[in-house]
């Protein structure tokens, strides 16, 4: 495991994990939202964001936490590990809920909670985004992919 990328639906404990994954293998983690996002809640280009992942894709070893489905196979095809972190969307309801008003590592602003277009799209992750990384996932059947259910799955792999 030396190329390993973290997807699931937000709010799910993709960074949690990742965070925990980075500790156990000493692996340079890099997370999506940071290449994507700027501190003031504006977003670089379509083309920096693509330049500045293909450079990370060209390194011989990461951690990629974040989904950004545009580019998901992109990153399926360079990594050798898939964690497909497949948590009910009331978790991840729940997570979004606990981090609000938090710093967090992942993200270079703090989450007021207040944007009903995010909580649209998890509601809505089972049935749109779901079935695509599903499909990709059975595309690229050779990657070793690894999917929880539970933060307790989670937990147990950790351990």
């Amino acid at each position: 495991m030396k190329k390993v990328i973290i997807i699931g639906c937000p709010g799910g404990g993709k960074s949690t994990f990742a965070r925990a994954l980075q500790k156990k293998t000493g692996l340079p983690l890099f997370h999506l939202d940071m290449l994507y996002w700027n501190a003031d809640r504006t977003t670089v280009s379509r083309d920096v964001f693509d330049a500045r992942l293909d450079e990370l894709l060209k390194e011989d070893e990461w951690i990629i936490d974040g989904n950004y489905g545009r580019t998901m196979e992109r990153r399926i095809c360079a990594c050798d590990t898939v964690f497909f972190l497949d948590i009910p969307v009331d978790v991840c309801l729940d997570g979004i809920k606990s981090r609000k008003g938090k710093a967090r590592s992942d993200m270079p602003w703090i989450d007021d909670g207040g944007d009903e277009d995010f909580i649209s799209f998890v509601k809505d992750f089972e049935a749109s985004s779901k079935p695509k990384i599903l499909e990709l996932l059975e595309k690229y059947a050779d990657k070793c992919v690894i999917v929880m259910h539970s933060r307790e799955e989670i937990d147990d792999y950790l351990r």
